[in-house]
């Protein structure tokens, strides 16, 4: 049975997150506007914290640290989706003492954009799992703290121009959403092939694992990067899924609020 290792540093930095965002919740700019977060919001905010902790303790992250590749991979993901969580819980309004930093306002504009934004991701997505970096990490418990961050931060910038709560880093349009979703999920399509359809063992730590639980190194690497391909695809199918829909629902709705002369055109 596999044992609940709780690492410090990732709990205390959860817990600021936690108490920040509470904190910025009964923020003057919330209260000056009247607006109150919805409890949905809150729901997934810490739903996003949850699953970064779920990503780096306990089980998962044991078995991703000396045994499975296939579990590193679960956990990869596990990062990429929290941020998504961790913006939808968010008003425009909580970044407001942020923005009046000097430099951050102009900073997130550029890094926010959506071209930026993807080749950032993609970038780093596709430098750790070169073989010579992933390995690096592995062996280096400072540098795999740093992998994880530059994950999670790539990630929050991928999500960003779909789930922008801030009009000074605006959201595309619906429709430029659902090419940008397509686009940035296909260097994960990429990367899991890689990984999947190679003959070697890409990364020797695994390989030198002591238990594999009854997969040899290269069915562990191979089922990773199927877990890598087939969930990372769905990660952002349904990211489109959903866009498409309230797409369509706006629509509609915007549709049925017309006025009939304005709807058909009155003469």
């Amino acid at each position: 049975m596999m044992s609940w290792t709780i690492n410090s540093e990732v709990l205390t930095g959860l817990s600021i997150l936690g108490v920040a965002y509470l904190w910025a919740s009964r923020g003057r700019h919330g209260r000056a506007k009247g607006e109150l977060i919805e409890p949905w919001r809150i729901a997934a905010f810490f739903s996003g914290l949850g699953l970064i902790f779920l990503a780096l303790n306990g089980p998962i992250h044991d078995l991703a640290e000396s045994q499975l590749f296939s579990a590193h991979m679960v956990q990869h993901l596990m990062l990429i989706v929290a941020p998504s969580l961790l913006l939808a819980g968010t008003k425009g309004w909580m970044f407001r003492p942020l923005l009046q930093i000097p430099g951050v306002a102009a900073i997130g504009r550029r890094l926010t954009r959506p071209v930026v934004a993807c080749a950032l991701f993609t970038v780093v997505l596709m430098a750790w799992h070169l073989p010579i970096l992933y390995e690096w990490a592995l062996r280096n418990h400072d540098i795999h703290i740093l992998e994880h961050l530059m994950f999670m931060v790539a990630a929050l910038l991928l999500w960003w121009p779909v789930l922008s709560p801030l009009p000074d880093w605006p959201r595309l349009a619906p429709p430029t959403q659902l090419l940008y979703l397509f686009v940035a999920g296909t260097p994960m399509t990429i990367v899991a092939a890689f990984i999947t359809l190679s003959d070697d063992v890409l990364y020797r730590f695994y390989g030198e694992a002591p238990l594999q639980w009854g997969l040899s190194p290269l069915a562990d690497q191979r089922l990773g990067g199927v877990l890598m391909w087939v969930p990372g695809t769905l990660i952002f199918l349904v990211a489109l899924t959903i866009v498409y829909f309230q797409w369509a629902w706006k629509t509609e709705r915007e549709d049925l609020l017309q006025p009939r002369g304005e709807a058909h055109g009155a003469i």
